[in-house]
């Protein structure tokens, strides 16, 4: 999901720079009552866990530049489910920013745009979940129907803003047009893999299961509604 350097160039970054503001602004709102639940220090450690699988996505499992971005499999319902909105945002925001200042520096530029990305995304995300998911159903007893709705959030939300600010930075030309194409039907594949890795994500919590550590280490309504 990462912009190609280019895409979006001169004043035009100026947008991404208030999109970035508007979400880092949410995260901010979802920490500090995140912070009033659960305390400082398990969203240090959620957060921390969140943004090494982050990173580990984005630099270690294989990613491929297709049409205007490249496809990664990020796993973030997974890393929502787990950890809940608040450090999955912050991973969100981290693991990209370390990718960016320390691996690939060409990056760093449309960190404004790729944060907006991942975070409006996130927060689709997290609306839908109140939708799909019954008020008084735990995350670790949603259906695979229920997984796989929330991947089609996830994924479709990533696409949609890689298509707007391809279409915003080139235009509509027939070539902009097919890279757009291209990479949201090579990204929309990965709606087949992320279900199964949460699946099995899943039922690890209901193996394991204990309760204290779900409230400190990952989200209460991992194991509890």
């Amino acid at each position: 999901m990462h912009i190609e350097p280019g895409v979006v160039s001169g004043a035009k970054m100026l947008l991404s720079y208030g999109t970035a503001t508007v979400v880092l602004g949410a995260t901010a709102k979802v920490a500090y009552d995140n912070i009033k639940e659960n305390g400082v220090v398990s969203l240090i450690l959620k957060s921390i866990i969140a943004a090494s699988i982050v990173f580990f996505c984005f630099e270690v499992l294989p990613h491929y530049p297709i049409g205007v971005s490249e496809v990664h499999l990020i796993l973030g319902t997974t890393i929502f489910l787990v950890f809940g909105i608040a450090p999955a945002s912050i991973g969100l925001a981290l693991g990209l920013l370390v990718q960016g200042l320390f691996f690939e520096h060409s990056d760093l530029p449309q960190y404004g745009i790729n944060v907006t990305t991942l975070l409006a995304s996130i927060f689709a995300l997290n609306m839908a979940a109140k939708k799909v998911i019954p008020q008084g159903v735990a995350y670790k007893d949603i259906t695979y129907t229920q997984l796989l709705k929330l991947s089609i959030v996830w994924e479709g939300a990533i696409v949609a803003w890689v298509a707007f600010w391809a279409l915003y930075g080139q235009g509509f030309s027939a070539e902009n047009i097919h890279n757009v194409l291209t990479f949201g039907a090579a990204y929309m594949s990965v709606i087949i893999l992320e279900p199964l890795v949460d699946v099995a994500v899943l039922a690890a919590v209901k193996a394991y299961n204990k309760t204290n550590e779900c409230n400190f280490l990952f989200d209460k309504r991992l194991c509890a509604a």
